[in-house]
């Protein structure tokens, strides 16, 4: 079992900048690739950006290349989101999950809710205009 708490959301100007954080707690998340997944009202939960274990491979979608930046901190069992140049479109609340069953190796599943298995409850980003 793992459990995942976000952190790190709120209110902020577009061109602003905000770091969420993933805490992770139950096992080690050194084995694991984390990811993270965003939700807008009304729309369907997207992939935004993974990690592999190693910390050495990361995967971003397009619309936030060059703009958010992904890391992880093992000995905390620590994922970061450091997120600039916000924009009102990136609105939304921002899960982090865990896949501890080595399935995003395989396949698209990387980027599907499918290939993680452990999820946190979310945190509110909201970008104002």
């Amino acid at each position: 079992q793992v459990h995942v708490v976000e952190s790190g959301g709120g209110l902020v100007q577009a061109g602003d900048s905000l770091r969420l954080s993933c805490a992770a707690s139950g096992r080690t998340i050194n084995t694991y690739t984390m990811g993270w997944f965003r939700q807008a009202p009304g729309k369907e939960r997207e992939f935004v950006v993974a990690i592999r274990w190693s910390g050495s491979s990361s995967d971003y979608s397009d619309s936030v290349k060059g703009r958010f930046t992904i890391s992880r901190d093992n000995a905390k069992n620590t994922v970061y989101l450091q997120m600039n140049s916000l924009k009102p479109e990136d609105t939304a609340v921002y899960y982090c999950a865990v896949d501890t069953r080595g399935r995003t190796a395989y396949s698209d599943n990387l980027y599907r809710l499918t290939g993680y298995d452990y999820w946190g409850q979310g945190t509110q980003v909201t970008v104002s205009s």
